[in-house]
């Protein structure tokens, strides 16, 4: 039992996950401070992509 309280090996897998949680945290928030403006992006595009579509298909 002594070895097993001394063990220190799953320490630094603690660590990892405590950070691995953070980053995470931290990208979710910024991707929700962004996400109106990636929204209207993809908006802008689909519009562009639809506008060539027909251009395309009305043009031949």
């Amino acid at each position: 039992m002594k070895a097993f309280v001394r063990d220190e090996r799953g320490v630094s897998v603690m660590e990892y996950a405590i950070l691995a949680g953070i980053v995470a945290v931290a990208l979710g928030a910024i991707a929700g401070s962004f996400s109106s403006n990636i929204q209207s992006w993809f908006t802008d595009l689909n519009s562009r992509v639809s506008s060539a579509k027909t251009s395309a298909t009305n043009g031949s």
